[in-house]
């Protein structure tokens, strides 16, 4: 299967089978914090602890929307709101909070409750799997296997994080003068397109930081389920 999946572009070496899809996807936790937040501290401590799981990967989206507190947030981007705004579109919830967690893209829970958190991940990790096969193609390219595809389509993102723990004081707003750790802080998120359940290569675009690991999912459409999850083989 991952030679079928190679043969998609031409020229392109494939990487060991093994590396390229785990036998089972890691259960995506996706917190969305900010610096200028005063109750994201705890959230920002849990997710560190649990991205040691090897079961689960964890993501740091940081927000803009506190920045009018007085300390713009030196992570946040525009496009980590707009993730954060889809979700609470198929979640059905009324507004984009802090510090909010979203496991799986099925589930959701406030940052802060990480009793909560973990019973979610624990869900989400018994949850029925039928994953396409995905593998990364040299270094530009990506590719996904054939399998079912949920009403309303899906898409293929990928996402790039700096894997190390990171110290931010902010010099202004609720958080004025305490230190702040970050763990797998997202640099870069870019939709590589649509998926339609047959076999299709993508391209990836380049870093945009030195360092920073590389993780390809496979989404529901507009903020739905993640279908699957391919990270990067280890160098």
């Amino acid at each position: 299967m991952f030679l079928a999946l190679a043969a998609l572009v031409p020229g392109m070496a494939p990487i060991a089978a093994s590396a390229a899809q785990p036998s089972r996807p890691p259960v995506v936790v996706e917190l969305f914090t900010a610096q200028g937040c005063s109750s994201c501290r705890a959230a920002n401590d849990h997710l560190a602890e649990i991205a040691d799981d090897p079961g689960v990967l964890a993501l740091t989206f940081a927000v803009d929307y506190w920045d009018y507190l007085g300390w713009r947030d030196t992570f946040a981007q525009p496009a980590f709101v707009e993730r954060q705004r889809a979700y609470a579109r198929k979640l059905a919830i009324r507004e984009v909070y802090t510090p909010q967690v979203v496991v799986d893209g099925r589930y959701q829970t406030g940052g802060g409750r990480a009793d909560k958190v973990d019973a979610l991940v624990t869900q989400a990790a018994k949850a029925p799997r039928n994953p396409p096969d995905m593998q990364f193609l040299g270094t530009t390219r990506v590719a996904v296997g054939s399998g079912p595809v949920p009403r309303g389509g899906a898409e293929v993102w990928l996402i790039r994080y700096d894997p190390r723990a990171q110290e931010v004081t902010p010099r202004k707003g609720d958080n004025r003068g305490e230190t702040l750790v970050h763990k797998n802080v997202v640099r870069q998120v870019a939709r590589l397109g649509g998926w339609a359940g047959r076999p299709t290569a993508y391209r990836t675009p380049k870093a945009t930081e030195d360092g920073l690991k590389t993780v390809v999912i496979l989404q529901a459409a507009k903020g739905g389920r993640i279908l699957a999850v391919l990270t990067e083989p280890a160098s």
